[in-house]
């Protein structure tokens, strides 16, 4: 009985140090085994005109913004925009993209340089938090993009978020 009482607790202090792991990574498990994703569309065309800031990095080089009129909330629960990031020098490039909120993840479509879309040879999902590096998905998803781990209800909610100063959802 003894040996059986030291296993138990050396297996449930293996958990316990795996489960603090795990939620430290931030990751989210997919509460949906069985969730397709629709056939992403392809790239809407955007405007310059249209974009509203989504604020990424107040010290950084580049501004984001999102155009609205590019927003779908998809049936299978995927919110797809253009995301549009201009340097101080003029320079533009966009990103079509989408964001599983649910889940906590983002995936790029395509990018659009010098007047025309390249798709990405096979999109992934990709954790918000994993990128150090790119981090205008998960400022959108916090700023409007998401209602916690949800897709908001309209787009006329996502946009109204982005508008609206020092909103930020949670958990993201």
């Amino acid at each position: 009985m003894h040996l059986r009482s030291g296993r138990l607790a050396a297996w449930l202090a293996a958990s316990l140090i795996a489960a603090a792991a795990s939620a430290g990574a931030q990751s989210i498990l997919p509460d949906e085994p069985d969730w397709v994703e629709a056939e992403a569309p392809p790239p809407p065309a955007f405007s310059l005109d249209r974009l509203v800031d989504v604020d990424v990095d107040r010290q950084g080089s580049l501004r984001y913004g999102v155009d609205p009129e590019t927003i779908r909330i998809g049936e299978d629960g995927v919110v797809r925009y253009v995301m549009v990031a201009r340097s101080n020098t003029g320079a533009m490039t966009a990103m079509y993209e989408a964001l599983r909120c649910s889940t906590g993840e983002y995936k790029l479509y395509a990018r659009y340089n010098v007047d025309r879309w390249t798709p990405v040879g096979t999109p992934q999902w990709q954790s918000l938090w994993e990128s150090s590096r790119v981090k205008y998905p998960l400022a959108f998803a916090r700023q409007g993009g998401c209602d916690n781990r949800a897709p908001p209800t309209t787009v006329r909610d996502i946009v109204h978020r982005l508008k609206s100063p020092g909103t930020v959802l949670h958990p993201f």
